[in-house]
C-alpha cells in the first residue's frame, strides 16, 4: 500500500479551476472575433477579455500567497507556482490578442482571415480540455490523454499560424494590416503554446507523483 506523505490540500486544486474556467471564457470571447463582428461588439469582447484576465490575476495572487502561508504543499511548490503562473500567461496572451484586434480597428476588415478564426478555435479545444483536465489532477489519474491530445492541438496551432503567415504575406491585405493581423497571430500562437506548456507541467508533475 502506497503512503501518502503530502496533505491533500484542496485550495490549490480549486485555484486551477478557477484559472482553467477563466480560460474557457477567455477563449469563448475571442470566438466573437471570428465572425464579422462590428467595431462595438468588438469593445465589447476586449473589455470582456480585460475582465476575466483581471479576475484571474486574483486567483493567481490567491494562489501565490496561499503557497507562501503553507509549509507542506500536496505536490513541489515549485510546480504549483509554475503552474498557476504558465496559466495565466495563457490568459494574459489571450487578453492581449482581443485587445489589439479593438485597438488597431480591425473591424474594418470584412473579416479576419480564415486561418487566424482556426487558431481561436484551436484555443477554446485547448481551453475545454485544460478545464476537463484539472480537476484530475488531485487523483493524478487518466492525465495521459489530456497532454497527448494538448500536443496535437498545439501542432494544428502552428499549421494554421504557419499557413496564416504565408496567406498575410500573399499581397492579399494593405501592408498596414498584415503587420496588425501578424501582432494579434503572434499573441493567438503565444496562447496555444502556452497550453502546451501548462500541458507539460502537468505532466512533470504527475510523474513525479506517480
Amino acid at each position: 500500500m502506497r503512503f501518502k506523505l503530502r496533505p491533500s490540500e484542496d485550495a490549490f486544486y480549486e485555484y486551477f479551476n478557477q484559472a482553467a474556467q477563466n480560460l474557457v471564457r477567455g477563449a469563448e470571447l475571442l470566438s466573437g472575433l471570428t465572425a464579422g463582428a462590428s467595431a462595438e461588439q468588438i469593445q465589447g469582447i476586449s473589455e470582456g477579455l480585460q475582465e476575466v484576465e483581471h479576475q484571474n490575476d486574483d486567483v493567481t495572487h490567491a494562489l501565490y500567497n496561499k503557497i507562501n502561508s503553507t509549509f507542506i504543499t500536496p505536490f513541489d511548490r515549485e510546480d504549483i507556482y509554475r503552474l498557476g503562473s504558465l496559466l495565466d500567461d495563457v490568459m494574459d496572451a489571450m487578453e492581449s490578442a482581443g485587445n489589439l484586434v479593438y485597438l488597431y480597428g480591425l473591424s474594418s476588415i470584412p473579416a479576419l482571415p480564415r486561418e487566424m478564426s482556426e487558431q481561436i478555435e484551436t484555443l477554446n479545444q485547448l481551453a475545454k480540455l485544460t478545464a476537463e483536465a484539472m480537476p484530475r489532477l488531485k487523483g493524478m489519474k487518466d492525465l495521459e490523454p489530456y497532454w497527448i491530445e494538448v500536443n496535437r492541438l498545439e501542432n494544428e496551432g502552428d499549421r494554421s499560424y504557419r499557413m496564416l503567415l504565408v496567406r498575410l504575406f500573399s499581397g492579399e491585405y494593405d501592408p498596414l494590416n498584415v503587420l496588425k493581423m501578424k501582432e494579434v497571430a503572434d499573441d493567438l500562437e503565444a496562447a496555444i503554446d502556452a497550453f502546451e506548456h501548462v500541458a507539460n507541467t502537468v505532466e512533470t508533475i504527475a510523474a513525479k507523483e506517480s
